[in-house]
């Protein structure tokens, strides 16, 4: 369903015009996220929306702006997840957007990757996605995209909307005349666009039988999955799918989805078995992330799905570059040299995966964090182009999931990712201090995301979280678990003594 309405006005009105000065500390380093009543509330938002539009719209009325941005139009996407503040949020968003002078276009509920979609669908200068994906129920927080669905980080641009906004110093728009300063709304629902695009990334004649489990976490992945079903129907795709925690309800009465926590995979797992499904498919809240369990219900690590989507391409796309993130390494680099491929290595987190992405042209992306990134979805991340790729790879091979993973885990065996709380010592001091710790043996050290020191026959990286307060730790081996269990042990003691405790 589409509508379309100009005249329409958000349902959030700011207390008075006249913004002082105030400190916002929910800006992260690749998005905004934070305590609602705390750190977050519907009158920041209206100021960071407004502080966007008028950045976004200062660029495109510049004297030398580029002519990508010159030929777009000068409107915000704008969708949010299923969270009951997430509308509230969104509808001050879009007050403060329209009052930079900037028109709106509202999506309705989405999933992260429909506001990726929509930026560049309809050639806007940028998007939001209103979401806390799986954080706990009392947070919420905004995803900020610019035009062409490039990604801001604080880096490159979120600093100065985060300065505009606690400053209050907003200009209006003076293009448009003094009794039209505001922009205009538009409500856009219809999936349909989006649907066809995500579907585009596989042949659906070429698809098996196939039993499917797919838990969407009551977030705001349910309806795109319905709308998927149905295409792989109409296409005579035979596809059986069971449904699980399917309607969206931002109580998220089954609780948060995160399937990255050990005890909110019992569900998809038990399903999997319970109906022989040959394939289970789970995301968190706002599903830009895929993760995906085997016809035993065991759960793939992120770090394997690489491997085998950088096989799926390689075998689709010969001599295409891959990226991956440093925290996990060789299984990927194994895959992509056994295929030809060029394997191009960078530092973990959206925005540098994208940036990394569109220098080099790469065909795909991973993370082992079970983010999976696309050059034909505007090289932005997607939680429902991977579990249809893997459909397609199961019918091609004729293999199970399992038997597609099993050589990469036993090749090169890993811990997952462990984390810790830190209670004694900051993270830096003990990123350098471990290192004096190895600094009597041989190995290959990198700096590019933390420290990863690579010993030949295993490695270790641990960094500092972009996102929580704690370390992250993975140890992987060449064909060695007996080695790998080994040197997590050795190092988790380590990490005890520098106060490190098990998150």
């Amino acid at each position: 369903m589409s509508t379309t309405d100009n005249a329409a006005t958000s349902s959030y009105t700011p207390a008075h015009n006249d913004f002082t000065a105030i400190s916002i500390n929910s800006f992260k380093a690749y998005d905004i996220r934070g305590e609602l009543g705390v750190s977050l509330d519907e009158d920041i938002a209206y100021r960071i929306g407004r502080a966007f539009a008028q950045i976004l719209s200062q660029c495109y009325n510049s004297a030398d702006a580029k002519g990508d941005i010159k030929n777009l139009k000068t409107a915000v996407v704008i969708g949010s997840d299923i969270r009951d503040s997430s509308e509230k949020l969104k509808q001050a968003a879009i007050a403060g957007i329209m009052a930079a002078g900037v028109d709106v276009i509202d999506l309705g509920m989405t999933g992260t990757e429909e506001v990726y979609f929509a930026t560049s669908h309809y050639q806007a200068l940028g998007g939001i996605e209103v979401t806390a994906s799986h954080n706990p129920i009392n947070y919420n927080g905004l995803k900020l995209v610019k035009e062409h669905s490039k990604p801001i980080s604080a880096d490159d641009g979120l600093a100065e909307i985060q300065q505009l906004a606690e400053s209050g110093q907003f200009t209006v728009n003076e293009n448009k005349g003094e009794n039209s300063k505001q922009g205009k709304l538009q409500l856009l629902t219809d999936k349909s666009a989006y649907v066809d695009h995500v579907m585009s990334f596989v042949d659906t004649d070429k698809l098996k039988p196939l039993k499917l489990v797919i838990n969407s976490g009551n977030g705001s992945a349910g309806p795109v999955v319905d709308l998927l079903v149905d295409k792989l129907a109409q296409a005579g795709a035979p596809i059986e799918v069971i449904k699980l925690h399917h309607n969206p309800d931002g109580s998220f009465p089954n609780g948060i989805p995160n399937p990255m926590i050990l005890a909110n995979r019992t569900a998809t797992q038990q399903a999997v078995t319970e109906h022989k499904a040959d394939l289970g498919i789970a995301f968190d809240g706002d599903f830009d992330r895929c993760f995906l369990f085997d016809e035993n219900g065991d759960f793939i690590d992120g770090s394997y799905v690489v491997g085998m989507l950088a096989q799926a391409f390689l075998n689709k796309y010969p001599g295409e570059s891959i990226v991956y993130d440093p925290r996990v390494i060789y299984n990927t680099e194994a895959v992509v040299d056994a295929h030809n491929g060029k394997a191009v290595i960078s530092k973990s987190g959206h925005s540098f995966i994208k940036q990394v992405m569109r220098e080099s042209g790469a065909v795909y992306g991973g993370e082992m964090s079970a983010h999976h990134y696309f050059r034909d979805f505007f090289y932005c991340d997607s939680g429902m182009i991977p579990w249809l790729l893997t459909l397609e790879l199961l019918s091609i091979t004729g293999k199970t999931l399992s038997e597609l993973v099993t050589g990469y885990i036993s090749d090169y065996p890993s811990s997952g990712e462990l984390n810790f709380h830190l209670t004694d010592h900051d993270a830096p001091s003990i990123i350098k201090n471990i290192e004096e710790k190895f600094s009597d043996q041989n190995f290959t050290k990198s700096t590019l995301d933390g420290l990863s020191l690579d010993f030949g026959d295993w490695r270790f990286n641990l960094r500092a979280s972009n996102t929580e307060p704690l370390i992250r730790l993975n140890i992987e081996s060449r064909g060695d678990e007996l080695l790998l269990a080994m040197k997590v042990q050795e190092v988790q003691q380590w990490l005890a003594q520098q106060g490190a405790v098990p998150a």
